[in-house]
């Protein structure tokens, strides 16, 4: 991973007010959507009558605001491995009920957008394939990354022994990601040069145009890196956005250790953009189409057409 030096020193977020996106959960009021451009809520889909009740209320005033909605489904298997992974029983069949609910909802609202979010553990990476066809005969996009072992965002450091992939892992998800079946052909490549070398390379804005707060109000310039900054609920998010200590965390972005292993897809989205450079020259190594194409699957074309 590198430091994004073509925006060093420059903390002005390139993208206007129209250009932006909100992530997160459903607590918003519409009346203040007027400079959005999509809304992203992500799901376990357990709750299948809250999230259609939510859905359908929203959904006809934001098409009348030319607003796109996504609703990201996490999935992690197709059957009962997915209960497994959620020690949840019947988390499937609520899932793949809320996926095919929304689906109906579908055809009468083209603002609405279904994907699912796949997290890729030893004990799914047998099921990578199944959930693609299942997102392809749905028409459904999929975020399928490996998983981030951290004390940051995801807290899971201690379970770094039983997260562990082994070389059978390894080469299966080589095979899946170098196959047609999966979508996002930037990420893909990242991962594939990732899982055979061991180190992640791709540019990082996190600090920049990227940060994460906790439930508990802890502002994290990345997800994966500790510490925080501060508090929002002690400081403004201006003071500690700009601080001293984000600045020095800036300036290491890139080089911490966690950023050679990150496989975070998200962030791409948020980076290829404002790093000019390395969006442009995907443009020169790419062919137009294939380049369009993942504009496209990023949702790029909503921000810059």
């Amino acid at each position: 991973m590198f430091k994004p030096d073509s925006i060093a020193g420059n903390n002005r977020n390139p993208i206007s007010n129209r250009m932006r996106a909100l992530y997160g959960n459903p607590c918003i009021k519409l009346a203040l959507l007027f400079f959005l451009v999509i809304i992203i809520i992500p799901t376990n889909g357990i709750l299948t009558e809250r999230i259609l009740t939510f859905t359908e209320q929203v959904l006809p005033r934001l098409k009348d605001q030319d607003l796109e909605f996504v609703v990201v489904c996490s999935m992690d298997a197709v059957g009962e491995v997915h209960d497994q992974i959620r020690n949840y029983k019947g988390a499937w069949q609520k899932v793949d009920k809320t996926i095919e609910s929304l689906i109906a909802l579908r055809q009468g609202f083209p603002n609405l957008i279904i994907g699912l979010k796949t997290t890729i553990l030893p004990v799914n990476v047998a099921q990578l394939d199944d959930i693609a066809r299942y997102a392809e005969r749905r028409g459904l996009f999929t975020i399928i990354s490996p998983r981030i072992i951290t004390e940051g965002r995801y807290l899971n450091a201690e379970h770094a022994a039983a997260l562990a992939f082994r070389p059978k892992h390894i080469e299966k998800m080589i095979a899946f990601f170098d196959s047609e079946r999966f979508q996002w052909s930037y990420h893909k490549n990242r991962l594939v040069d990732y899982l055979r070398t061991g180190t992640m390379k791709k540019p990082c804005t996190c600090g920049y145009n990227y940060f994460f707060v906790r439930s508990n109000g802890e502002l994290f310039l990345c997800p994966l890196i500790n510490p925080s900054v501060g508090n929002i609920r002690q400081h403004r998010m201006e003071e500690l956005f700009f601080s001293k200590t984000a600045n020095r965390m800036r300036r290491r972005i890139g080089r911490f250790p966690e950023c050679d292993s990150c496989t975070e897809p998200g962030l791409e989205r948020y980076a290829l953009p404002l790093e000019g450079f390395s969006y442009l020259s995907l443009l020169f190594s790419m062919k137009k189409d294939s380049f369009l194409k993942l504009h496209h699957h990023m949702g790029m074309d909503k921000y810059f057409a």
